[in-house]
């Protein structure tokens, strides 16, 4: 495979600073940002002591908070303010990266606030409890709703939220109130559409930040970059010169203890609908006319008007579903999917999908996109891989042969954040002899300043309400108009166990997939 040949081949690309005098603090935070409080439902959960909460501290070490701020927990659970701050506080510290160095400062602006999710009372109360800390604190009445818990308590908190006045916005711009949803945002397009309505009668879609913490990773956000401020690329990034597109993200582990949740999602929900949409548009998308939210979004959703559907005989060629078995990962024995807890032993759930799918469009038309993500696979790792055509004449056929190597362009996200290009070149010598090379550049290549985690980058765009890596109500509803009839099918026909193929742990997924593996991965 690729790599193979490229042994000893590469050249490393050297990143040199800009020409612009930019101190490297004005990439990663912004500022000045509106005094706000972030209010955490959940917070008793394991998404804000892992996430949410370490990420905010993260900002706070390298100044991307506002100042002022307050961060209120809220949940069911019955605690102190300081027992609030001793739970998360021993949490963080059980990080290997962990900095407690200015925790005490930090840990100062955390409160908690008890709340029963489906009483107005308590939203009441809590609204009563934010007008104290708005005057003590003087944050403005800004508020971040951030909604950590299961999906179905999205709508619930929504409605009360809106009922408790929460949800209302001041005169003049004053004292915004933004809500931040997690995914899944709906399991189908009616579910989705019936949650949007529900959000949408107390919050303007202005207010609606539906996370996908993808979009927040570098490499993710270099793909737009990467594409429109580089002519050399732009030009040949369509039908006319690119053969195929790969996509995957894949997983060494299984479903760990997401077992319940898994049963009911599946892949396709649990990655596709989100994940893979979102980067499948940011790599197929035309050029908006400006880098700007709203723009950005509708060149995306265009993406989405424009996926040709799988249906009928369309979906049996292009799309082929898996589910792990037993298998060795790492060295060492593992379960298959229906021996682990919580799974029923005749489970028909997906773990591994590949999509073979088609933008119906001037630009791409006839080229196809590979998606593929799944769990219990060789490696973890996640790329884009653009393989371009072949040269089109064999010039060199009475020396070489037919069989030269098209060019390939790898867009690295996961292990390591790197874009790489192989192409010919000519060995030294007498003989013409063709060879592989690739030009390689890694994103932290000449950069020792600091970086912005996903999770970091999507709350502080949150709290300076920049939408540009947040899911649409229009994307969401064409991403989902695409895949429910996938769901639909897959879900009820009476051959779903048949078209479900095992394929054993550690492997590179189902049989029936390696041809178009092939095409993507490349094996070390």
């Amino acid at each position: 495979m690729i790599d193979e040949l490229n042994q000893d081949q590469t050249t490393r690309v050297q990143a040199k600073a800009p020409s612009m005098d930019i101190p490297v603090e004005e990439c990663v935070t912004i500022g000045p940002l509106d005094p706000c409080t972030i209010v955490i439902f959940g917070a008793s959960g394991d998404l804000t002591a892992r996430k949410l909460v370490p990420a905010l501290y993260n900002l706070y070490l390298h100044g991307g908070l506002p100042k002022p701020f307050v961060i209120v927990g809220a949940s069911r659970t019955s605690m102190s303010h300081e027992e609030f701050r001793e739970r998360l506080k021993a949490s963080y510290e059980a990080t290997e990266k962990a900095d407690l160095a200015r925790w005490e400062e930090f840990a100062a602006n955390l409160y908690y606030q008890p709340v029963d999710y489906d009483s107005l009372d308590s939203y009441v109360g809590l609204a009563g409890y934010l007008r104290e800390l708005d005057e003590k604190y003087h944050t403005g009445g800004n508020r971040v709703f951030d909604l950590a818990v299961p999906p179905s308590l999205y709508p619930v908190i929504a409605e009360m939220l809106g009922k408790a006045g929460l949800a209302q916005e001041g005169e003049n711009g004053k004292g915004w109130s933004r809500i931040v949803v997690e995914k899944p945002f709906g399991r189908d397009l009616k579910s989705a559409m019936e949650l949007d309505q529900t959000l949408h009668r107390s919050f303007g879609e202005h207010q609606i930040f539906r996370i996908d913490h993808y979009l927040a990773k570098e490499t993710v956000q270099n793909i737009l970059m990467f594409r429109f401020a580089n002519a050399i690329f732009e030009p040949i990034w369509n039908r006319s010169y690119i053969a195929y597109v790969g996509i995957i993200a894949a997983e060494k582990l299984g479903v760990e203890n997401r077992a319940g949740y898994y049963e009911q999602a599946g892949v396709i929900r649990d990655m596709f609908q989100n994940h893979m949409m979102q980067v499948l548009a940011l790599t197929a998308m035309e050029p908006p006319s400006l880098f700007e939210a709203e723009r950005v979004r509708e060149e995306k959703t265009k993406v989405f008007r424009s996926l040709k559907p799988l249906d009928g005989a369309e979906q049996i060629d292009n799309l082929i579903l898996g589910q792990y078995g037993s298998g060795m990962v790492d060295g060492a024995e593992v379960a298959g999917y229906r021996q682990e807890p919580k799974v029923s032993s005749s489970s028909l759930i997906p773990t591994f999908a590949m999509m073979r799918v088609f933008v119906d469009n001037w630009r791409w038309r006839g080229v196809p996109f590979y998606l593929v993500s799944g769990k219990r696979l060789a490696r973890k790792i996640t790329r884009i891989v653009v393989q371009f055509k072949r040269v089109p004449h064999s010039m060199f056929r009475n020396v070489l042969g037919e069989d030269i190597l098209a060019n390939r362009l790898v867009l690295g996200i996961y292990p390591e954040e790197r874009i790489t290009l192989t192409f010919q070149t000519k060995y030294p010598g007498a003989r013409t002899c063709l060879r592989p090379v690739t030009l390689d550049f890694s994103y932290d290549q000449n950069y020792s300043g600091p970086t912005l985690a996903a999770y970091e980058k999507v709350l502080l765009d949150c709290i300076q309400g920049d939408q540009m890596l947040f899911w649409s109500n229009n994307g969401v509803r064409l991403s989902w108009s695409f895949l429910t009839p996938i769901l639909q099918e897959c879900e009820t026909c009476g051959d779903r166990g048949a078209r479900l193929h095992p394929y054993d742990s550690g492997s590179w997924g189902p049989e029936a997939a390696q041809k178009w593996m092939q095409l993507i991965v490349d094996e070390e």
